[in-house]
């Protein structure tokens, strides 16, 4: 045997020497990784949080209602785009009709954008408090599109959580605001009217224990691979079939996605997640609740994921006949055993 093969020989038995070293490290890294990985997991979808009871009496919302209304504001009131002044105004008034008929304490918030006046509708619920609770959804529609979905379903929600408030005993305030110019031209512009009523509470130093947005929850589907996600790998972390409705929220919400997802939760058989990340994510931050993030104040959104379930979502297709009324009421049951759960603590 030549030194060169030695030489060789004597590298590979020390190879072999340090092979089950170098498995215990793999393995241990392996293990870190795959820990990490479940543990941000954990973090971004909350999977073990436990339903909570119902409080006394429980609230049911009416499908039947939900769709009443979801047909009136695409049927009597498109087209709901920011150039239609009168009927914005003419869908107003519809909803300071119906929230005041449910008792609230009814109120508008002008205010102008390059020449056009514009108004969010208020109704307060139960006693003054220190801090309140805020639930929004926008009533606009994105250009002359019928909007069923987008956003109906969250407007006909907020009457139905309304006139469930509005028999039932609360210890602390609760907000319902129907916002105006969600959509484009406007979105993510000072001009929502999410913007100038959280911009409005801050200026006077309102407390808000927690702001909920009503966007897209209507639509369900048990089809398989019907469930779209911003980012591939959260396929591994919620269902594939669009037939569960989402609680999301940023890092620094997430005790408040918890108390809502657990409410929900407990409030019917419907399944709900939840997702707590960064707005960099896609569609995190894309709706009413965003505004409330800037002003400093907690805030989620309550939704069906919109376009990443809806393929309907912005076409002449988002129509009334296309949404699920049953487990649209639902989401709206679980929002109310949210809402209580917080305005009650």
């Amino acid at each position: 045997m030549s030194t060169g093969a030695a030489t060789t020989t004597e590298g590979a038995r020390a190879i072999t020497r340090l092979r089950p070293r170098y498995g215990r490290w793999a393995a241990a890294a392996a293990a870190l990784l795959l820990s990490s990985l479940a543990a941000i997991g954990a973090c971004v979808s909350q999977p073990l949080v436990a339903a909570l009871p119902p409080p006394a009496p429980a609230l049911f919302a009416d499908p039947a209602r939900m769709e009443r209304d979801v047909r009136r504001l695409v049927e009597e009131f498109r087209p709901r785009g920011y150039r239609q002044i009168e009927q914005l105004d003419r869908a107003a008034a519809y909803l300071r009709a119906e929230l005041s008929a449910a008792g609230g304490r009814v109120a508008e918030q002008l205010y102008d954008v390059e020449g056009r006046t514009y108004r969010n509708v208020l109704a307060r619920f139960g006693p003054d408090s220190p801090a309140r609770v805020v639930v929004g959804a926008h009533y606009d529609a994105a250009n002359d599109l019928p909007g069923a979905d987008d956003n109906a379903s969250g407007v006909a929600g907020l009457l139905e959580l309304g006139r469930m408030l509005g028999r039932t005993p609360l210890r602390g305030e609760v907000e319902l605001v129907a916002f105006t110019l969600e959509e484009p031209p406007y979105f993510r512009s000072e001009h929502m009217g999410s913007v100038h009523h959280a911009s409005a509470m801050r200026a006077a130093g309102v407390k808000v224990r927690a702001m909920i947005s009503l966007e897209m929850i209507g639509y369900f589907t048990d089809e398989e691979d019907s469930q779209a996600f911003p980012l591939a790998p959260l396929a591994m972390l919620y269902p594939t079939k669009g037939n569960f409705v989402a609680v999301v929220g940023n890092l620094e919400g997430f005790s408040l996605v918890r108390t809502v997802k657990g409410a929900m939760r407990g409030a019917t058989d419907l399944p709900a997640y939840s997702l707590s990340a960064p707005a960099l994510v896609q569609g995190v931050d894309w709706s009413d609740h965003r505004s409330y993030w800037e002003a400093g104040y907690p805030a989620i959104m309550i939704t069906d994921t919109a376009f990443l379930r809806n393929r309907r979502y912005h076409t002449d297709k988002d129509t009334p006949d296309t949404l699920d009324y049953p487990r649209a009421a639902k989401v709206v049951t679980g929002v109310a055993q949210a809402v209580l759960a917080l305005a009650n603590e």
